[in-house]
Parts: structure tokens; C-alpha cells; sequence
């Protein structure tokens, strides 16, 4: 039999912390002296304390372990350490990517001009055209066309706000020329189907998002920085890219202020 003080030494734990396991019922000292209140503790008890102390470090808190140490085989709190543990592996080695990507770029000397968001895309009601388009000048006076025929043949249809706007590109890899282009506006209802569009739902998405400031013809930039920052981070292009459209000539006076995103659906 140990004194607290020596099983304490035995199993690298405080005192205290002896002490209070045994006020909660956790770890109760093998004797207790009727006389002097001294605490003895046996061999055998070094086994659950060693027990705890594993628990402790996985990341269980007192109140688990009391539940794990008296639950009779139960497994469902250690499942559920786990599941815990293997989201934040991911986060964790995701952000080691990421930030190992934009140390990579800057040691490289880039300037850093685009910079890569995760983000959950929402799915839509869009009225749809595809088209094969020659160009982005073709495509700035196609788009206005189809939403004004949209608006003509269904007028009891509205934009969502804030709209969504944007081409999906079915294109294999990116092209500036002879695009194969599907005209996507975000409605709040579904209205009728006319001659060169439809309705339909857009699926909600997990994308690499990147934004880029300026005309259209610099797109290829973008999209070669957010091609090389999925590969380097660990993921795949799971999808059709898309084009989304935040400022452009409908309400920018010049070009360098035109915004639009580029949402590169992508997976694990």
C-alpha cells in the first residue's frame, strides 16, 4: 500500500487531483485510516489511474471519464472523442495547405494579387440558356437578350436579391474563344420554359472562390492561380467552373472596375 504521497509520485499526479477524484467518486484510495485520515492506495489502483490519465490526455473531461470509467463497455463518448478529433485533423491539415501555399507564393515573390476562399454555394432556382459564345464582347450583349426575353415570357418572375448572375462553363479547360457557356440567373420562383431557355436547380456547391478585379480577357490569370491552389492544397475540380458576376458594364463606368468570381466546385 502507497500513502497518497508516493502513489502521487507513482502516477506523475497531484495530490490534489487525488483528492479530488476521490470527492467525486472517480478514484477512491484503497483504505483511509479511521485515526488519522491518512489515504492508502494499492498496486492495482495505479492501473485505473493510469486509465484516467490516458483519458485526460485525449481530451476527455472529468465528467466523461466518470462516464467512460463506470459505463460498462459503453463506446459512445470515445465515438464521439473521435469524430471530434478527425474534423479538426482536417481542419487542421487543410489550413497547413493553405498557409503553406501563401508562404510558398510569397517566398516566390507574387504579389499576392489573388487569394482563394472555401465557401458553400447554396442551391437556386436559375433560368437557363446554354449557348456557344465567340467571346466575352459576344456574351456582354447575349446575357441582357436572354434575361429581357426571360422577363418578356414570364413576367410574374423576379431576380433573387441579392442576384445571382452567372455563366457556368462546360468547357474542359478555360478558353476565351468559341465558349460553351449556360446563362444562369437566380429567380425566386420557377416560371415557364421558352424558346432557348429553361428553368431549373442549380445544386448547391462547395467552391474555390477567387475574385478578380478588371476586364474579362485577364480571367486566365485567375484561373491558372485557382487551378495551382486546388492541386497544391489537396483537392480536385469536382465540377463545371463558374463565372458569377458582381460588377460589370451595367454598372461600372470602366473596366478595371469590373468584379466578378470564379467558383471552382471542388472536393476532397
Amino acid at each position: 500500500m502507497y500513502q497518497i504521497g508516493e502513489f502521487s509520485k507513482l502516477g506523475r499526479v497531484s495530490v490534489k487531483a487525488l483528492r479530488y477524484y476521490d470527492e467525486i467518486g472517480l478514484l477512491a484510495p484503497a483504505e483511509v485510516d479511521q485515526w488519522t485520515g491518512y489515504r492508502y492506495y494499492s498496486t492495482e489502483q495505479l492501473y485505473q489511474l493510469h486509465e484516467i490519465v490516458a483519458l485526460r490526455q485525449m481530451g476527455f473531461s472529468i465528467e466523461q471519464i466518470a462516464a467512460i470509467v463506470s459505463g460498462a463497455g459503453d463506446t459512445s463518448l470515445v465515438e464521439a472523442r473521435l469524430a471530434t478529433l478527425e474534423t479538426e485533423q482536417r481542419t487542421v491539415s487543410d489550413q497547413l495547405f493553405r498557409v503553406r501555399h501563401y508562404l510558398r507564393l510569397k517566398k516566390e515573390g507574387y504579389e499576392m494579387e489573388y487569394k482563394v476562399v472555401v465557401k458553400e454555394i447554396p442551391s437556386c432556382t436559375v433560368f437557363s440558356s446554354r449557348q456557344k459564345v465567340a467571346d466575352y464582347t459576344e456574351m456582354l450583349s447575349l446575357i441582357p437578350a436572354v434575361g429581357a426575353k426571360v422577363a418578356a415570357d414570364n413576367p410574374q418572375v423576379s431576380c433573387c436579391v441579392p442576384e445571382y448572375c452567372c455563366n457556368v462553363c462546360h468547357d474542359t479547360e478555360y478558353q476565351d474563344t468559341n465558349m460553351d457557356i449556360e446563362i444562369c440567373q437566380a429567380v425566386t420562383t420557377p416560371g415557364e420554359p421558352g424558346d432557348g431557355y429553361e428553368f431549373k436547380t442549380l445544386p448547391a456547391v462547395t467552391v474555390a472562390s477567387v475574385l478578380h478585379r478588371g476586364p474579362y480577357d485577364g480571367l486566365g490569370a485567375a484561373y491558372a492561380f485557382a487551378i495551382d491552389w486546388v492541386q497544391t492544397n489537396g483537392y480536385q475540380v469536382a465540377g463545371d467552373w463558374r463565372e458569377a458576376f458582381i460588377d460589370g458594364i451595367w454598372n461600372k463606368d470602366s473596366e478595371a472596375e469590373w468584379l466578378t468570381e470564379l467558383q471552382l466546385p471542388i472536393t476532397k
